[in-house]
């Protein structure tokens, strides 16, 4: 959904710019143009080498710590090779039942195809996914230490946020952000054919398709600078409304938005039977649903909310 693909971008560029050119560094410029830097993150926000520590265990749940290595950010909890960045205002349990998300849809049960679901969570420790989690929509954590969030998405794969306490739609701002991460790290760099932020994989295939037929409306996100950053934002949300379809969480718990116009797995299978393929001998055989239960502890449905 738009509101967080196109202003965190933005903020993460804001961060990146950093303070004023010197005079001397102006006039270096002038004279001789500096070579452009080798890129460290693929579309904005991924990192191109594993430099993230894999532990023995995969599965480990830190619960809450508190912590001076996530600057501006004062606790963490690592989950399933997902790391929860947090400030001292948003609630340790709040933290605590994402992580329980993170392992519902990371589960280990034998069903799965354990040995590449490991894979998976591998990169995402590999490539260091990070989710701050703010509370509501303040922003105020690059603003007070600039320098110190410059850092943190410099080390860091930092694709989006998790707000606490949005006062509509707070079931799926936990699991539409917790997919993009598993996309973006998890599902890119264990699939690459497949699931590739690039413009060859079927995701891509898809996601074009998608567009063309009217599946997928994406003029809203025509205000991202760069294509490939522009090409990630359009695939991790493409990646979140198919994966949230087929485990039929859209009508529960989906946005009546006119971006994303398929509702039921029925249906996207229909439409998009080849990726829908592509999905069950991938996505479905390491990741599954989030339990209604603890989807309920965020909040109400869709209908008890009212159409959103």
């Amino acid at each position: 959904m738009k509101a967080l693909a196109v202003i965190l971008p933005l903020l993460l560029l804001v961060a990146a710019c950093g303070g004023a050119e010197t005079a001397s560094e102006s006039a270096q410029t002038e004279a001789a143009p500096a070579e452009a830097p080798t890129p460290t993150h693929l579309g904005g926000c991924i990192l191109i080498d594993p430099i993230g520590e894999v532990p023995a265990d995969l599965y480990v749940n830190t619960g809450v710590l508190a912590t001076e290595e996530y600057a501006p950010f004062t606790k963490m909890l690592t989950v399933n090779g997902i790391t929860l960045i947090a400030r001292d205002d948003a609630s340790d349990q709040f933290m605590e039942r994402v992580a329980t998300t993170i392992q519902e849809i990371l589960a280990q049960d034998e069903s799965l195809d354990l040995e590449s679901q490991q894979e998976l969570i591998r990169n995402l420790y590999r490539y260091r996914a990070t989710i701050p989690v703010p509370v509501g929509d303040d922003m105020s954590f690059i603003e007070d230490d600039e320098a110190a969030f410059d850092r943190l998405t410099e080390q860091n794969s930092i694709c989006d946020i998790i707000m606490e306490g949005v006062p509509r739609g707070q079931v799926m701002e936990v699991v539409e952000h917790i997919l993009h991460f598993a996309s973006d790290m998890g599902l890119h760099y264990t699939y690459p054919d497949e699931w590739g932020i690039s413009t060859t994989s079927a995701l891509y295939q898809a996601m074009q398709k998608s567009i063309d037929e009217g599946y997928y409306v994406v003029e809203q996100y025509s205000d991202i600078g760069g294509d490939e950053e522009r090409n990630r934002v359009l695939l991790q949300e493409f990646a979140y409304w198919f994966i949230t379809t087929a485990w039929d969480l859209q009508q529960l718990y989906g946005p009546a938005e006119d971006e994303w116009t398929i509702r039921t797995p029925a249906d996207l299978q229909e439409k998009l039977p080849e990726f829908f393929e592509v999905f069950q001998q991938t996505v479905g055989r390491v990741m599954v649903a989030p339990s209604l239960t603890t989807l309920a502890e965020f909040g109400p449905t869709r209908a008890e909310e009212g159409d959103r």
